[in-house]
């Protein structure tokens, strides 16, 4: 494993984990969700279960996180984790590992780059693995409810403590982020998803409900698979759910990859 430190489009830093293979058969990069790191447990799984497999993994953290990197994550939005994922995906084309088609695999905010991503380029990416994905803007939004909706609006803040690192505050500028997430619905293009993809969700799940994830995988026309890990919330954090989330990857490739 190396960890190296890039620079995003911004000149920003962006720090990556490359788990390197011998005799690999793909590579594959894996996204974190919004306030989320590279070194979070389902992340750390995901990954996991592609080398385990035979494929290089990238993790990295994207600007404007808790992770090592730069910006603040009071600015943190879609296009900037889209943008730093091309970033980490073209400094990888002069390496001697990089192979295309390649795999990606995300959680939450991550999952729903990778689609669009995918979407754009669906020729450089041979399988997608969304867990918990944000659909849609519009989506995330009728999620939150109207009075959460209502506050974030009049304080223009979303103020939330921090699951994966408790006490650590999650402060994101409301506006802005609204904005550009508004920009975005994997339902629009889903047509041009032509690759195997892996839909995994909680069934606890409020923030990507298991609903909104049917709705996607049923507009899917592709060789699909869609999971719901049982008394799971949004993010995958007991033992059991990582090792179901670590099972359900590892067969998918196996089987598909």
């Amino acid at each position: 494993m190396k960890k190296l430190k890039i620079k995003n489009r911004q000149g920003q830093e962006i720090v990556v984990i490359v788990d390197k293979v011998e005799n690999q058969k793909g590579l594959a990069f894996v996204a974190h969700g919004f306030g989320g790191f590279k070194d979070q447990p389902h992340i750390e799984t995901m990954a996991k279960a592609f080398v385990d497999n035979g494929y290089t993994a990238i993790r990295f953290d994207a600007v404007n996180t808790f992770g090592e990197n730069g910006g603040n994550v009071e600015n943190a939005n879609p296009t900037n984790y889209l943008e730093d994922l091309e970033d980490v995906i073209n400094w990888t084309k002069d390496k001697d590992w990089y192979q295309e088609p390649f795999c990606l695999a995300g959680h939450s905010l991550g999952s729903l780059t990778i689609a669009i991503y995918s979407e754009l380029n669906s020729g450089k990416v041979m399988a997608l693995a969304p867990t918990s994905t944000v659909v849609s803007g519009e989506s995330y939004l009728n999620n939150l409810g109207k009075e959460e909706l209502a506050e974030r609006n009049e304080t223009g803040w979303q103020i939330k403590e921090s699951s994966s690192i408790p006490g650590l505050m999650k402060k994101l500028r409301w506006p802005q982020f609204e904005r550009e997430i508004l920009k975005y619905d994997i339902l629009v293009d889903s047509d041009k998803l032509n690759m195997p993809v892996l839909l995994v969700v909680g069934s606890e799940d409020d923030s990507t409900p298991p609903e909104g994830q049917k709705i996607l995988y049923e507009k899917l026309n592709t060789d699909k698979e869609f999971h719901i890990i049982e008394g799971s919330e949004h993010t995958f954090r007991d033992e059991e759910h990582l090792k179901q989330l670590y099972n359900i990857f590892d067969k998918w490739i196996k089987n598909k990859l």
